[in-house]
């Protein structure tokens, strides 16, 4: 109980979040949300839909919400390591090379239309996503705390894209489908866009006090129960036949991996937190599964000339599970 009240108590700066993100983003909920569940793990966010859908501004506006550095970078087919990361600078008054530091050193990285750049610019976010570090010559520099992708992607049918490496994408905690906005959705849009003037976005909590809420939040109960329900769920997705899943045993080529069951189990504790509850369900896993799960299962053939989709399998596996 004194947990569950200390929840309650530090989570009541989400409503805040949520007021003044909206000033600026019309509706997009689960996307929202998805990024300051992000930001209680430290978990990166991957925002797939196609242009015009505000997941830059939306990315844009929650930065501004906390008082955090951040760096807006536009990836392109011509993109370089180097304009990413930094490179080494020869000074000629010393005689030495100094590393001068790229746009990735700083706490929020929107990484817009992330696969239009080549594997070398991955290659080179990959290790700054995955060790938390970056390397310039010989020498390697760690990243502040936190430090957070924020990554915008065009569906892969659309001109000049690139699949990312499936690496890369198991190191983004959640991929979150962004869809056209409702219709009084788009009305609302209408009227508040087509004005001159911005809305001011003010900023509603400090990069020490998201710290202490992210420890906080980490120390949400989850009981052995759920911690068992959200490993069969990933074993499920490896070795389905032996779930009563055969229907979709040929569907699936490659299932979660354990990053899938840390994601599964880290995001239901912040989904948790967002709702100012200590303790954690399994509607809470459940809300949560589709976004972590579904850029980590990779299809066979079969399920793509059945134009069967990854939601799809997760579905059924949710269907079929259940906390024991």
């Amino acid at each position: 109980m004194a947990l569950n009240a200390a929840i309650k108590q530090e989570s009541q700066f989400v409503d805040k979040m949520m007021q003044e993100i909206s000033k600026v983003v019309v509706g997009q909920k689960e996307m929202v949300e998805g990024i300051m569940m992000g930001l209680l793990t430290g978990g990166h966010i991957l925002l797939e839909g196609v242009p015009g859908l505000a997941k830059t501004l939306t990315i844009a506006t929650v930065s501004k919400t906390i008082s955090l550095d951040f760096q807006r970078i536009q990836f392109t087919p011509d993109l370089l390591p180097t304009d990413l990361i930094g490179t080494m600078i020869f000074n000629p008054k010393t005689g030495e090379f100094n590393p001068r530091k790229g746009p990735v050193f700083t706490n929020i990285v929107l990484a817009d239309e992330i696969n239009r750049a080549p594997a070398k610019v991955q290659s080179a976010l990959l290790e700054a996503m995955a060790e938390k570090q970056v390397t310039i010559g010989d020498q390697s520099y760690r990243l502040e705390n936190p430090f957070l992708v924020l990554a915008t992607q065009n569906p892969l049918e659309q001109e000049g894209t690139y699949p990312l490496p499936e690496a890369q994408m198991d190191r983004f905690m959640f991929k979150i489908n962004v869809v056209y906005p409702t219709k009084g959705d788009e009305l609302e849009i209408l009227n508040r866009m087509g004005i001159n003037g911005k809305p001011v976005v003010n900023p509603v909590i400090s990069k020490e006090d998201l710290l202490r809420v992210s420890e906080r939040a980490d120390q949400i109960y989850v009981d052995n129960k759920i911690k068992n329900y959200i490993v069969e769920i990933v074993m499920a997705s490896r070795h389905p036949s032996e779930y009563g899943l055969s229907r979709i045993a040929n569907l699936i080529n490659v299932g979660g991996s354990p990053r899938a069951t840390i994601g599964l189990f880290r995001a239901a504790k912040a989904h948790a937190f967002i709702r100012g509850r200590g303790y954690v369900t399994a509607e809470d896993v459940k809300a949560i599964a589709y976004n972590t799960l579904r850029h980590r299962l990779i299809l066979t053939y079969e399920a793509e000339a059945e134009n069967i989709r990854a939601d799809d399998v997760i579905k059924e596996i949710l269907t079929q599970i259940e906390v024991a």
